[in-house]
Parts: C-alpha cells; structure tokens; sequence
C-alpha cells in the first residue's frame, strides 16, 4: 500500500471510487427513463469537475503569478516620452492649433509701403436733394415716405456692377460747403436744389496714384428748385430718384446708409414744415 501526496492510500481510494460509481448497464439504464431525461433537461449544466487523477497525480493547479517589476507595463511620463521642441518641463503640453490661412494684401494696404507714401488731404461736399415733402403730408398730419423722392447717382465698379450713392464732389478754393453740395448735386444730376441742414460727415483712406488720401465728406440734406434728371457727368453712369423709403435698400455703401438712417428720421419733420407753409413742390 503506497500513500499519495493527498495523504490518502492509493487502495483505499481504489475501494471509495468502486463503491461510489455504479455499474455500466445501471448507469445506461436510469439514464434512459423518461424521468431521467425530463429531469436532465432541467437541471443547469455544470461545469466539468476536474478529473480524480488529476487531482491525485500530483500536478499542481495553475496559479496566477503577479508580473514582476521588470515586466510591469510602466506609465508614459513626460520625462520617458520626451519633452517636445519649445515646451518646458512640467508645464501642460497645448494642442497645436491649425495654421490660419493668410490673407495676401494688396498694394495699397502693405504697412511697409505706406509708410513711404505721400500723404494728401481732401474735402469734399455733397447731399441728398430731396423732392414731395409738402405733398407726403396727408389731412391727420402723418407723413407717407413713399412719396418723398430722393436723387441718387449710379456707377459702374471695376466688375461691372452699378453701385448707388449720393452726390457729392470737392470744395474749390473759397468755396463753402453748402455751396459746394448745391453746385455737386446740380452738375452730377442736373437738379437745383436748396439745403436745409447738414446731414453729417464721412472720412475714409484710399490709395491714387502712389498717394494716400485721407477724405472728408460733409453731406447735406436739400430741397427741390428746379431742373430734370441727366447723366451728361462723364463719372455718372445713371441718375434716378429713389423713393425715401427704400434708400437704405438702394445705397451701397454702409457709411451712407448710416446717413440715410439719419435723413429717414429728418425728412418727416421737414416736410410737415413744408406742409404748414404751404409750399408746393415744382413740377
């Protein structure tokens, strides 16, 4: 009798095992009755046991072993990852940004040639004419803005769009400002007219001819006299008038429609002025 490494005889364990396991035919039998299966198809499955001899042969379950040091996956540092160009240690590392497109500039705008440019100041004068005040004023007092005319110039742009603004042109020597918005607005319309007010003062850069200009432009609100629509100005493509309320929609410059927003909140004042002293509008 020899003894096993469970600490248990190898016969008395042969004995157990014949003892505990029935025969063949016995197994076969109950296996195959009626109950038998019924009852097998109930029960859960179970997972395979170990083998007996497994167990007694000795080997030795597979135990896990943690990884030694040596193998341990270490975690990415900054130190082990290296630090990248223009960064320092110990501060966070930030996402590059996407390079942004560059905008090319033109000749004009270029800070190094500007600064070599010769520099010119200009003034200029002209206004809105404005024909029907007394006429849009109707029995109650209100004012209807799609009965007041206001003459407009049209040119043409270097794509050959015709963009709409008001006339205006430059003061000559001894000249005063309103003078020169009547006379502006005669020659680039062929309508007189009278100013009323001042409507406000635009200033803006451009580069001619290797010179940079800076403009002033003080712009006035007049009256209809006399006269007919013309285009004979060699820098006017068209003439039109413009009912008031669709000025803002027609200008194409933002400067002006700021005027027009000014003009649109003068002109029913204007015209109820118009409308007590019985003027009337020549036709």
């Amino acid at each position: 009798m020899t003894t096993s490494p469970t600490g248990v005889s190898t016969s008395n364990q042969t004995e157990h095992a014949t003892e505990a396991q029935p025969t063949r035919g016995a197994a076969e039998s109950a296996s195959s009755s009626p109950e038998a299966v019924k009852a097998g198809a109930d029960r859960p499955r179970r997972r395979r046991r170990a083998r007996k001899s497994d167990r007694s042969s000795g080997v030795a379950a597979p135990t896990f072993k943690p990884p030694s040091e040596s193998t341990q996956e270490e975690t990415p540092t900054s130190e082990s990852r290296g630090v990248r160009s223009g960064e320092r240690r110990g501060t966070r590392s930030r996402r590059r940004s996407k390079p942004q497109r560059s905008v090319p500039r033109t000749a004009a705008y270029r800070p190094n040639q500007e600064s070599n440019l010769r520099t010119s100041d200009e003034v200029s004068a002209g206004g809105l004419v404005v024909s029907g005040l007394a006429e849009a004023v109707d029995k109650q007092g209100a004012v209807n803005m799609d009965r007041i005319y206001v003459a407009l110039i049209g040119r043409l742009d270097r794509r050959g769009r015709l963009l709409w603004s008001m006339p205006k042109g430059h003061v000559e020597a001894g000249e005063n400002r309103a003078a020169t918005a009547a006379r502006e607005v005669w020659e680039e319309t062929g309508i007189r007219g009278e100013v009323l007010a001042e409507l406000g003062v635009i200033d803006y850069w451009f580069v001619s001819e290797g010179t940079r200009i800076h403009k002033t432009v003080h712009h006035h609100i007049l009256a209809y006299v006399d006269g007919d629509l013309n285009d004979e100005d060699p820098e006017v493509t068209e003439v039109a008038w413009i009912p008031a309320s669709q000025l803002l929609e027609k200008l194409a410059y933002a400067d002006e429609r700021k005027l027009a927003r000014i003009a649109h909140d003068l002109l029913p004042e204007f015209a109820r002025s118009a409308h007590a002293a019985g003027k009337v509008t020549p036709r």
